[in-house]
């Protein structure tokens, strides 16, 4: 039976990792096995950049934290190695840069499942948030959308000047 004191501290760790849990915006959940280190490291700092925590944690302990923060349906996923993404904010960067670097991995890092706003979500919503356009091309879109019909608008000012000249 594990002594009182570290008890206490994976109570304590459990409470704070609820407490992440409960303020992300979003979750990747990952099997990291097979990962390179100068690939971990090139991936650690592409998400820290992105202010994305990301950290290796037992599966035992990330079970009783989604319970208490109120995730439900992830169990089924922690085996193995598992390492998680929280994002505070966007719900698009994270299952970026972790998609592609599951691509680049052929295999030896891979996608489990994921979160967002406390929802579980398949290992395909967390690829479909990852194949979503970026904010730039997304305004950049809207922009041209916008734009489109004032186009057409002179244009066909333009042509009824044009023949009535």
């Amino acid at each position: 039976m594990p002594s009182e004191k570290i008890l206490a501290s994976k109570q304590e760790y459990v409470a704070q990792l609820a407490e992440k849990l409960k303020n992300a915006a979003c979750g990747v959940i990952v099997d990291y096995k097979g990962i390179t280190v100068a690939d971990d490291t090139v991936l650690r700092k592409g998400l820290r950049e992105a202010e994305i925590d990301y950290f290796v944690v037992k599966n035992t302990l990330l079970k009783r934290a989604a319970e208490i923060a109120g995730i439900e349906g992830i169990d089924d996923v922690l085996e193995g190695t598992t390492a998680i993404a929280l994002a505070k904010e966007d719900i698009v960067t994270a299952p970026k840069l972790l998609y592609k670097q599951e691509e680049a991995s052929n295999g030896a890092f891979a996608i489990k499942k994921g979160f967002v706003d406390g929802k579980a979500i398949s290992k395909e919503e967390v690829v479909a948030y990852a194949k979503l356009p970026t904010k730039e091309t997304l305004l950049s879109q809207l922009v041209f959308m916008l734009q489109s019909p004032i186009q057409k608008l002179a244009i066909a000012i333009s042509e009824i000047e044009k023949k009535n000249a």
